[in-house]
């Protein structure tokens, strides 16, 4: 029951940023502080954070209303995720440290790598 919650609420999270990320990828990034310059810039943004998150939110919605899609969304939460952590770890390393604006993004993906490793878990069977 948890779990599909929790990939029911990521799910809604993921489809809200990829709605907001699609029809206005310029203001979404300029809200971060991101500047984005000429035609490609938006068409980039538009596919990776409109389009991969909205792609993000079926699997998740998937994996909350089918049993068979709950694992592989749980594990594609892992690796996805597990990539931002990893990268905005190493980036702290390389410097220069990101502003405030991205500590809700940080967060969001260290809650969700962290919630989806509990939710695999809690459905390993013993």
């Amino acid at each position: 029951m948890y779990v599909k919650l929790f990939l029911g609420l990521v799910a809604a999270l993921f489809a809200l940023f990829g709605a907001a990320s699609l029809a206005n990828p310029v203001g979404m990034a300029g809200s971060l502080g991101v500047v984005v310059s000429g035609p490609n810039g938006a068409y980039e943004l538009r596919g990776i954070y409109g389009g991969v998150s909205l792609a993000a939110a079926l699997l998740c919605a998937g994996g909350a209303i089918r049993p068979s899609l709950t694992l592989p969304a749980l594990w594609f939460l892992i690796v996805y995720m597990g990539g931002y952590v990893f990268a905005r770890g190493f980036a702290l390393l390389l410097g220069p440290a990101p502003t405030s604006a991205y500590i809700g993004f940080v967060a969001f993906e260290v809650i969700v790598l962290a919630g989806a490793i509990l939710a695999l878990r809690a459905t390993r069977q013993p």
